[in-house]
């Protein structure tokens, strides 16, 4: 297998310059690679192409690292994989990869996250979650542990099979929480080093919840979860591994049973939510001093807004509309909460992930 490549494309933003306005934004697709993009979070612009490519099946969802770059390859059958990079300027380097599709682990690897030396890869079709240990130069070893969830939601078109979606170590370092989407709860496993034990139920979610995209606030004490089902949006408690439900409230008022992603802004004062397959657009709520959501106003996107992100600056909402073939870009009102349309795209091949760390490099 290779280990560099680079695809050296025109810029439109050729220089780095002012303090924490440049960052390199990172975009998944479901297609041939993923692309290291320039932006600037001051103006909201960002080059039309990728100065960096980094060439794999279906990158559908990124964990980002510093300059590590860790990537599931979302394919449905057993080449379905996670990948390690590393970007030097505008050459990716391949650290390598793990094959994540059964016997060793699943199907569909939909999510992936960076713990403290673990690695965890949410594995849709199969209903997994798999750990893998990092190596000390940023690379996968072999499989460590799997956990296999189970079904028990209503919805046999959706749920008969064992589903599990997404996956966030704890801020205090101690677990590993986890959405099983087929049986509507959140499951928790124990970390202690790089050993994981103790696999159970967090919480028990409604029925028909689905759960999806799992958030914590900055504090750490409060944990967000979006149902792809059900359109809810649920506000828990958090204290060492434990969960207590606070309050559940309504994003998607059309019963479209596509809820997608959450993202909390910068300030932690408004909460958003993505909602797809009918009346597409973000649901934007309020966050009161206790964590607890109010409805605040409805933002309409082009179609299918699977994954969105918000600047660290708060300015600006950049929303992967998968079939759409771009990524839209919305001007944030940092006092309402409320999403404008500034009407610049940047138009790529089903992008499904988008997020960004600060720029290190000056690029020409």
């Amino acid at each position: 297998m290779f280990s560099m490549f680079a695809v050296l494309l025109p810029l439109i933003l050729s220089s780095c310059g002012g303090d924490g306005d440049w960052l390199t934004m990172y975009v998944g697709t479901y297609s041939d690679g993923f692309g290291a993009y320039l932006l600037n979070q001051r103006t909201g612009k960002a080059g039309d192409n990728p100065f960096a490519k980094a060439p794999m099946p279906n990158p559908s969802y990124l964990a980002l690292d510093g300059d590590r770059v860790y990537a599931v390859s979302e394919m449905p059958d057993s080449t379905a994989a996670v990948y390690a990079w590393h970007l030097y300027t505008r050459i990716f380097e391949n650290l390598g990869s793990q094959l994540t599709g059964m016997p060793s682990g699943g199907e569909d690897p939909c999510y992936v996250a960076v713990g403290d030396g673990l690695l965890a890869v949410a594995n849709y079709s199969g209903g997994t979650m798999a750990l893998y240990r990092l190596l000390p130069g940023g690379g996968i070893a072999p499989l460590d542990s799997l956990i296999h969830s189970c079904t028990g939601g209503p919805d046999l078109s959706r749920q008969a099979e064992p589903h599990v979606h997404c996956a966030v170590f704890t801020p205090d370092g101690k677990h590993l929480l986890f959405s099983e989407f087929s049986a509507d709860r959140i499951g928790v496993v124990d970390i202690d080093g790089q050993d994981v034990s103790g696999y159970r139920c967090a919480a028990q979610l409604h029925s028909d919840y689905g759960p999806r995209h799992l958030l914590f606030d900055a504090s750490g004490k409060h944990l967000y979860v979006i149902g792809e089902l059900s359109g809810d949006v649920t506000v828990f408690d958090y204290d060492d591994g434990r969960l207590t439900e606070k309050q559940t409230i309504r994003a998607d008022r059309v019963d479209a049973r596509g809820a997608a992603d959450i993202h909390l802004s910068p300030d932690g004062k408004f909460l958003y939510a993505s909602l797809r397959l009918q009346n597409d657009g973000i649901a934007v709520f309020k966050v009161a001093d206790d964590g607890t959501l109010t409805d605040a106003g409805y933002q309409n996107t082009g179609k299918h807004p699977r994954n969105f992100n918000i600047t660290p600056n708060g300015r600006y909402v950049f929303v992967a509309c998968r079939d759409e073939d771009a990524i839209e870009i919305y001007r944030r009102n940092t006092r309402t909460g409320l999403l404008e349309d500034t009407k610049r795209r940047i138009h790529t091949e089903k992008p499904v992930f988008v997020g960004w760390v600060p720029n290190k490099y000056t690029v020409h």
